[in-house]
């Protein structure tokens, strides 16, 4: 399943000049298409991902990421029949959408790239090489991210800066123009629609045969260590989300319940409850009926699917009398579609309108010198 041609990326008018055109730089983690691609996906998420959080000495990379390529290939392709991650193909279709929202104000003076952390050939450094090409020199850094940590945009900010300081030449900085978009935990229209989803699948799945105080409600978000090298790992943001979706949930729904899905690595304490717990303590209370809501992912990928079906599966074993529904993410849901557009404008507009500004790297090393001369 190839997510989309390359030539979705084209720029479609090169009328406008560089200076009036905004390049929105989409970002998410992107999942492997084909099961050959597993090692070098594994070894760049230890790269970027493990390394702030887990004493992993770096030479172990390689070697464990072939380990865990075999594990996968067991997983998705054994376990689950040869089973292909759609979160590339709705990415782009988050992309498409969101593209299309911004261009209908900005016309073809925005255009939307998508870059995945993880995945050639639409690395950051990849994308931001053809974005330069291009002729852009305005640029919106968007991970499409519900919660902002050192883990999500965190690395994608990284991954950007690494990028952008190889694609310089001479002493002026082809960007002229730098904005960014942070997550969207808190935004009042996200937290609508994923209560709204929620409300809607009870009344069309589970409200006649349960009671609303028989229907439990896991909220699920992205599991995250409490220890991670003093780095922020988005544990106070999440908890936020899930209190605003519990809000508008709780005087219907009394039995709601956070959800952890955790990556449970050796060693490391992780966020808790995790999604299986959450869903057994609702049953104890008197759950006869179980929803799992993806609250912290707005794009599909292996956790929101095979992990939730392991969960419900052992959960089916144990108490074969409850009901269980997996609801999807927002993916490309045309609200969702069209509020990640808005959330974009402000910043397009700055972007349009600030003077452009220029910047010589080689003065970064200058100052550094200077400053260190200074203070001895």
């Amino acid at each position: 399943m190839v997510a989309t041609p390359e030539k979705t990326q084209q720029v479609t008018s090169t009328a406008t000049e560089g200076n009036e055109r905004v390049a929105v730089l989409l970002m998410g983690y992107g999942e492997v298409e084909s099961y050959e691609d597993f090692a070098n996906y594994n070894e760049q998420a230890l790269n970027l991902l493990t390394a702030k959080f887990a004493p992993v000495p770096t030479w172990v990379y390689p070697p464990l990421a072939k380990i865990l390529a075999i594990f996968d290939y067991h997983e998705w392709g054994h376990d689950h029949n040869n089973f292909i991650s759609p979160h590339n193909k709705i990415f782009e279709e988050q992309r498409a959408g969101i593209e299309k929202n911004l261009q209908a104000k900005w016309g073809d003076c925005v255009q939307v790239f998508k870059a995945f952390n993880f995945c050639a050939p639409f690395l950051p450094e990849q994308v931001l090489t053809e974005i330069k090409a291009q002729g852009f020199d305005k640029l919106l850094i968007y991970p499409l991210l519900v919660v902002d940590s050192i883990f999500t945009s965190g690395i994608a900010v990284e991954q950007v800066n690494k990028a952008l300081a190889k694609l310089v030449e001479g002493n002026e900085h082809w960007i002229k123009g730098l904005r960014y978009i942070p997550s969207f935990y808190n935004e009042p229209e996200y937290i609508e629609l994923t209560a709204r989803m929620v409300e809607e699948k009870i009344a069309t799945d589970l409200a006649e045969a349960h009671l609303p105080s028989q229907i439990g409600v896991v909220l699920m978000n992205h599991g995250c260590p409490h220890e991670a090298k003093g780095f922020v790992s988005g544990i106070d943001e999440s908890q936020a989300l899930y209190e605003l979706v519990r809000q508008k949930l709780m005087h219907k729904y009394p039995l709601i319940s956070v959800g952890w899905l955790n990556h449970q690595t050796p060693l490391i304490k992780w966020t808790q409850p995790h999604a299986e717990l959450a869903a057994k303590n609702l049953i104890d209370l008197g759950a006869t009926a179980i929803v799992f809501m993806p609250i912290g992912f707005a794009t599909e990928n292996h956790e929101t699917l095979l992990d939730v079906h392991h969960i419900v599966h052992a959960l089916k074993r144990r108490s074969p009398q409850v009901t269980f529904v997996e609801m999807p993410c927002v993916n490309d849901s045309p609200d969702f579609l069209k509020m990640a557009a808005n959330w974009a404008n402000p910043q397009i507009e700055a972007l349009l309108s600030e003077n452009a500004v220029t910047v010589n790297p080689q003065l970064a090393a200058v100052q550094a010198s200077a400053h260190h001369h200074h203070h001895h």
